[in-house]
């Protein structure tokens, strides 16, 4: 008999590519899929037209969004919730329990692994606590206050942010003087409580790898598969090819394993460069936009999640992914017709 299982993707957007692994998935394994979208704005949401069903929600800052998240999981018997975006995974491991009462597991890491990833000065000292390689960092403002203790350029960016918004690269002292006061940009001038929360770092030499990681839900980091970042548009890979770096490997699941409570799709952003050493700068504790390479190289997260969930027999594998398999990303189109938008 075949094994109905029901999957809502939060905030689905553009995450066409990841639907499909999960429905790939579901056919390797027997089981009847349904796919659901939710999205703040499913009528401009590409994927939400590819999805079995579409439900419009309220953005995660709205009081209304878990209750609104809880009654279509509810009322769709929602098997399972993958959240994609930075802004709602604190808002679904705060409510993990509430989804659990009504069925549905949410695939999120506890509360205070969501808070280090979330926060770069927070990611930083706990990579240095755990002994994982890493650059030195300090808020900006103390940077410019002794700016002869650091060797410039450097990267500055906010302490809390995603997708590469509002990162700078600066080259001097004067030239971090007058980002931090607003001179160096077209915009208005950043409140003093909103620049005192920028950190500034060691510019890390070499290529940018993600890990992408599986931490099933026992704990145990079931693969680690790092791509090399090629070329970037938006913050998320557009040309990238994974590499079989066995130190990164294992570095990264140290970290994964460690991370208090992290569970699921996790992925690591590390620097490696010509002498082999490795830095890692950020943690993201969701899939990251590069995935599809993972999973065509072999490493199907999307099944062994399903097994995971169902307690069906592991199949995941460490490192039986393919190296050296180039990812080059080109754009296409989702046609709706009779659209009406308001």
């Amino acid at each position: 008999m075949t094994r109905k299982f029901t999957l809502m993707i939060s905030s689905v957007g553009r995450r066409v590519q990841l639907v499909d692994c999960f429905r790939r998935a579901a056919r390797d394994l027997g089981l009847e899929l349904t796919v659901i979208g939710a999205d703040a704005a499913p009528e401009l949401a590409p994927a939400s037209h590819l999805v079995d069903r579409s439900f419009k929600m309220p953005r995660c800052s709205d009081p209304d969004f878990v209750a609104a998240a809880l009654g279509v999981c509810e009322s769709q018997e929602v098997n399972l919730v993958i959240p994609t975006i930075d802004p709602e995974l604190p808002v679904y491991a705060q409510s993990r329990d509430s989804f659990a009462a009504v069925g549905t597991t949410v695939l999120v890491s506890a509360p205070e692994t969501i808070r280090i990833a979330g926060d770069k000065a927070l990611t930083n000292r706990w990579f240095v606590e755990n002994g994982l390689p890493t650059v030195r960092q300090a808020k900006a403002l103390d940077v410019l206050n002794q700016p002869a203790r650091w060797r410039f350029p450097l990267i500055v960016k906010p302490r809390h942010g995603s997708a590469s918004v509002g990162v700078s690269v600066v080259d001097s002292p004067a030239s971090l003087e007058s980002l931090i006061s607003g001179e160096s940009s077209a915009e208005p001038r950043p409140h003093p409580q909103i620049r005192d929360e920028w950190v500034a770092e060691e510019l890390a030499t070499g290529v940018e790898h993600t890990t992408n990681v599986l931490v099933n839900r026992s704990g145990r980091c079931l693969c680690a598969i790092p791509h090399r970042r090629l070329e970037t548009r938006g913050g998320e890979v557009s040309k990238g090819i994974t590499a079989k770096n066995l130190q990164l490997m294992e570095l990264a699941r140290r970290a994964a394993e460690r991370l208090p409570g992290a569970v699921g799709p996790l992925n690591l952003q590390a620097f490696v460069n010509e002498g082999g050493e490795i830095r890692f700068t950020e943690i993201n504790a969701r899939f990251g936009g590069g995935f599809p390479l993972a999973f065509e190289a072999g490493a199907n997260f999307s099944r062994w999640i399903f097994e995971d969930i169902l307690g069906l027999p592991s199949t995941a594998s460490f490192d039986g992914w393919k190296g050296d398999l180039l990812m080059l990303r080109f754009d296409s189109a989702v046609f709706v017709e009779e659209a009406a938008l308001g």
